[in-house]
């Protein structure tokens, strides 16, 4: 039986981050804040917003330029302690 490796992903790179949370007023700047201590380039038009069916939830993908596994890694960590955050992809 042979074993799949993940892909690997050559760095730099456009990389999308996409985090599913509760739709609080502020989720999304809140969010994309957190993004921007870890990739400070971000701007409004690397962001983009999704309203959940009911309206109860957002989901917000921002494409950042990627550096490095440690970098996606930190702010995976730092999203996900996010108290309105439920999924980080």
């Amino acid at each position: 039986m042979s074993t799949v490796e993940a892909p690997k992903i050559e760095f730099p790179c456009a990389y999308p981050i996409k985090v599913m949370g509760l739709a609080t007023p502020h989720f999304e700047k809140e969010i994309v804040s957190v993004v921007k201590r870890h990739a400070p380039e971000v701007r409004e038009e690397h962001v983009s917003v999704r309203v959940s069916g009911n309206g109860n939830y957002l989901a917000i993908t921002v494409v950042i330029e990627a550096t490095g596994l440690e970098q996606l890694t930190v702010m995976f960590e730092d999203l996900k302690a996010h108290t309105s955050v439920k999924m980080v992809l």
